[in-house]
């Protein structure tokens, strides 16, 4: 997978998970929840 291709499917999933949960959640828990996006994604967080 290239770079472009990889920040795609970042964006895309970080897109995704903030039309689902909407603004107003504090940056912890946007941060909580992209991370488990990440993953179920089949990516490695750090």
């Amino acid at each position: 997978m290239t770079q472009n291709e990889l920040s795609f499917k970042i964006i895309g999933i970080a897109l995704e998970l903030h039309r689902n949960v909407g603004p107003g959640l504090l940056e912890s828990s946007y941060e909580n929840a992209l991370v488990y996006d990440l993953i179920q994604a089949g990516m490695e967080v750090k």
